[in-house]
């Protein structure tokens, strides 16, 4: 059982209040600590005063990047997911945890320019249904400097700069083309110096070297509402794929740790990975959406298929997901614990 809480609305001329929280209560939990989850999405202040400036300040959900299975340039969704909703991409994009900032913007007759500040509120992540868990969020000084020139209605690009405490800076590119009429082609790419995943999450002190990440692909949508998604996904700064093939062999315990570390950051295990994301509005039936998803590990050949059927009334939604991993047990999707689940849902509006 879920509760979503939102809010977003005017506290006088040139200010706003923007509010959203989510509690899951889970009827079983392999987790023993606890089986209610509460996620603190955003909770801010927006001041838009005269001219083209807003400053705002609270915990905010900054969500970078056009791909759509994997982003490179979404610097700040580390450590922010409390609660697996739906492993559907948008889904875990919406319900974590925000960051505590303070974000400026600027609008430009040619763009915008925006500067974020996130300071360092807490050491370690809490396990507590209700705290607010700054320690996943905000353990250590970030900050992020964006661009978005309008060089056409068809093209416009981002530009990113980020870094923080502990790292070098990091630049990221965001870009997406009208190709034709029915398709949308897109870049994603961040770069920079940086350890490797697996001395990260180890705890090895290794040499930095310049590290990229990227996701790219093409979006075709059909004049019957169907909208096929095919992304290729890169991680320059994961395990090769002899080193992953052997890290459950040789050391179990740093198989888990890396394993665990990834998860952590949302990031890729493996140097390469294939996506695929198909929706269908009004499929067959009207008020009938049919979703599906595919992910292909490159290295282990393991893959991940979802897919979910969903029924709009006129205050809920009735749906249905599938989901069936496969791979061997070392494998990225062939080692987690079940080979198939199935999930409904009843999701109510008020």
């Amino acid at each position: 059982m879920s509760l979503d809480v939102s809010y977003d609305g005017v506290l006088s001329p040139g200010w706003r209040l923007v509010f959203g929280d989510r509690v899951d209560r889970y009827a079983q939990s392999a987790d023993a600590r606890s089986n209610t989850v509460n996620t603190l999405k955003e909770a801010y202040v927006s001041w838009h005063p005269e001219g083209n400036n807003i400053i705002d300040a609270g915990r905010i959900n900054a969500r970078q990047g056009v791909g759509y299975g994997y982003n490179p340039t979404d610097f700040f969704r580390s450590g922010a997911i409390r609660s697996v909703v739906s492993i559907d991409p948008n889904s875990l994009r919406e319900n974590r945890l925000g960051t505590v900032m303070l974000r400026g913007q600027t609008l430009l007759p040619g763009g915008s320019v925006t500067a974020i500040y996130a300071p360092k509120l807490e050491r370690t992540p809490s396990d507590a249904s209700f705290n607010p868990d700054f320690g996943a969020t905000n353990n250590r000084t970030r900050w992020m400097l964006s661009a978005s020139p309008r060089f056409s209605e068809n093209f416009n690009p981002q530009f990113l700069v980020f870094g923080g405490a502990g790292q070098s800076a990091q630049a990221g590119v965001n870009l997406t083309a009208l190709l034709n009429p029915a398709t949308v082609g897109y870049v994603e790419w961040a770069g920079g110096l940086a350890r490797s995943q697996y001395d990260e999450a180890v705890g090895i002190d290794g040499s930095q070297s310049f590290r990229q990440r990227l996701a790219t692909g093409l979006t075709y949508t059909t004049a019957s509402k169907m909208s096929l998604t095919a992304e290729y996904q890169y991680n320059g700064a994961a395990l090769g794929k002899n080193a992953w093939d052997a890290l459950g062999t040789t050391s179990v315990l740093n198989y888990f740790r890396y394993r665990s570390d990834v998860q952590n950051l949302l990031e890729l295990p493996t140097r390469s990975a294939l996506f695929f994301f198909g929706t269908w509005q009004d499929a067959v039936v009207a008020h009938l959406d049919l979703r599906a998803m595919v992910r292909y590990n490159t290295a282990d050949q393991s893959r991940l298929n979802w897919v979910e059927a969903r029924y709009h009334l006129t205050s809920a939604d009735l749906s249905v997901q599938l989901q069936h991993n496969g791979g061997n047990s070392f494998s990225e999707y062939g080692a987690l614990p079940q080979r198939q689940m199935v999930q409904a849902m009843l999701t109510y509006y008020f």
